[in-house]
């Protein structure tokens, strides 16, 4: 089968609508009975006539209460549900979606809030607290607050009284039963969607704005391995690329059910997957070997599960999918920035299917592989040996290479500085919100710099190597040194401070190791600094490793020596 070229792929995309709300108005008129969102916390199904009922019913109430087109609305919650209606709603006011971390606080929450500075800030009675510890340091104009009712799986109470200041707080629910029209808004490739936060790593986070053609782009390939009978399971935070587009926005392209979760569970997950029938999911790091610790049974098959994207992809893959019968592995590389750089698709039964055939539904084997060749996806023997890293090759519609410090192409084989430049318009970031001088930086040389080091194969496939510049992922979180190091900095005894990887102790991804030098004459324990930590930032960021040291390591340009301080970790740790 001859691929398609870059062209012809690109106007296949753009056929589809570049504007997801034309998709749900499309389904909401000709499949309006049909299951969108399986919300598994409260057993809630709302189809898509009703789904789009409900948000444009918000998306009127966001208008009335003075959000205009183009401005920021932040959302914070951990419900997915709440997060879903307010992301569609905020599109249909022709707004622009700005996602917070629900478990930010302290200075992580009031810098990115000060940094988008949103016409509305939506949350729920759950995070109300975490918003007044900071209030006096915001400036939101209006709060839009759910207060889930008793029953509710995430029923609070009432938020504390003075946690939004003096500003208008309006009733979720209220603002969805105004009854108004929604506004009427043309909205286009270019027009800015979303607004995500990535960890910086010498600065404060940055805002990837993205544009509607940006999730075009980001699913479009998934979307072409899939039909209108898959379904899709999702328990990844909305705040996220993956959850919030590669799925849920995902689905609603493709007029297909999504199975939405809060937060993944290892003692509930086969029990959701059942109760959603969903086809595909995204498995992240300690999600595998969490699965996998259960006790082996013969009916570890007897699951509707048929397509899985691991990342990172764990060198056990074809065993986990022998387990459990995922018929496919898809694996690549995927940014806030770049959308969807790299795709494969990993074969683990041949010709034959793992997913028992009651229990097989959506796009069947044979289509799937066909699919894949068709736009340029490699399919590979699950059977044979992967290099570490390996995450297929470009999606067509980026051009991507290895590049060296002065930006010139490495050889096949040589790591390097991943970097992409798209073919077509409107791919990728349209900037780093409010940062123009990051992000002539990052576009350097026409090249958007991924900073990540990765290797260009002699067949064209590329494998990550490494993060470069102070990044750590940890529980799938993109965590920047400089991140950790400026917060336990914060502590009125804390000198100075190093953070650094090391091996998880689960997973292929990390822990987090912190050296800390006190301030002169004074004492500081680990315990206290744990204490610290735990009181300023989420818990995935928490050290797992804390050492204090008299003085940390310089070169003669006073930077720390990191290197010395990992080997002296690793060596301690039996590591090395």
């Amino acid at each position: 089968m001859t691929p398609m070229t870059p062209e012809q792929i690109f106007e296949d995309m753009v056929a589809d609508g570049d504007v997801v709300l034309d998709r749900l108005d499309q389904w909401a008129r000709e499949d309006g009975d049909k299951v969108f969102i399986h919300y598994g916390e409260d057993r809630l199904r709302l189809s898509f006539a009703e789904f789009k009922r409900r948000t444009d019913g918000l998306a009127a109430g966001l208008a009335a209460a003075g959000v205009a087109r183009g401005e920021r609305v932040s959302v914070v919650t951990r419900n997915s549900l709440l997060a879903t209606l307010s992301m569609f709603a905020i599109w249909r006011a022709g707004a622009i979606y700005a996602p917070v971390n629900f478990n930010y606080r302290g200075k992580l929450l009031s810098y990115q809030l000060r940094d988008t500075a949103p016409a509305a800030l939506i949350t729920d009675v759950a995070h109300a607290a975490a918003i007044g510890e900071v209030i006096g340091e915001l400036d939101v104009p209006r709060y839009v607050l759910h207060r889930p009712a008793p029953g509710d799986h995430d029923h609070a109470g009432e938020a504390p009284a003075g946690a939004f200041g003096e500003a208008p707080v309006h009733d979720f629910a209220e603002l969805c039963d105004t009854g108004g029209a929604a506004p009427e808004i043309e909205l286009g490739p270019f027009d800015p969607a979303n607004i995500v936060y990535t960890s910086g790593t010498t600065g404060p986070a940055k805002g990837v704005l993205q544009g509607h053609r940006w999730m075009n782009q980001y699913t479009m390939l998934t979307r072409r391995m899939s039909d209108r009978d898959d379904v899709l399971y999702c328990d990844l935070p909305l705040y996220h690329v993956g959850g919030a587009f590669s799925i849920v926005a995902r689905a609603c392209w493709m007029g297909i059910t999504v199975g939405l979760w809060d937060r993944f569970s290892p003692n509930r997950f086969w029990e959701r997957i059942a109760e959603c029938g969903a086809t595909s999911c995204i498995l992240l790091d300690v999600m595998v070997p969490w699965l996998m610790s259960a006790p082996k049974t013969d009916r570890d098959r007897a699951n509707t599960l048929k397509k899985v994207h691991m990342q990172p992809l764990p060198s056990n893959h074809h065993e986990v999918a022998q387990r459990f019968g995922f018929d496919f592995v898809s694996v690549g590389f995927g940014q806030t920035e770049t959308g969807a750089g790299f795709a494969a698709l990993i074969d683990q039964f041949g010709d034959h299917s793992g997913t028992p055939p009651e229990m097989y539904g959506g796009m069947p084997k044979h289509e799937t592989r066909e699919v894949a060749e068709r736009y340029g996806i490699p399919v590979v023997d699950g059977s044979k040996q992967l290099p570490k890293g390996f995450m297929g090759k470009p999606n067509p519609l980026l051009e991507a290479a290895i590049l060296d410090a002065d930006d010139n192409r490495r050889a096949d084989g040589e790591v390097g500085e991943l970097a992409f430049r798209p073919r077509f318009p409107g791919l990728m970031l349209q900037g780093y919100f409010n940062k123009p001088e990051a992000t002539l930086k990052a576009f350097r040389n026409l090249w958007f710099h991924t900073g990540d080091a990765c290797v260009r194969e002699p067949d064209g496939s590329f494998r990550f190597v490494d993060r470069m510049g102070g990044f750590l992922r940890v529980r799938g979180e993109n965590v920047s040194s400089y991140q950790i190091e400026d917060l336990i900095n914060d502590h009125p005894r804390v000198r100075a401070t190093a953070a650094l990887p090391v091996p998880a102790r689960e997973g292929g991804e990390e822990d987090i190791a912190i050296f800390v030098q006190p301030v002169e004459g004074q004492k500081l324990t680990r315990e206290e600094v744990r204490e610290h930590a735990r009181r300023v930032m989420p818990r995935y960021m928490v050290p797992r490793h804390i050492r204090i040291v008299d003085a940390l390591p310089l070169t003669p340009t006073n930077k720390v020596e990191k290197y010395k301080l990992r080997k002296q970790l690793l060596d301690e740790l039996g590591k090395a």
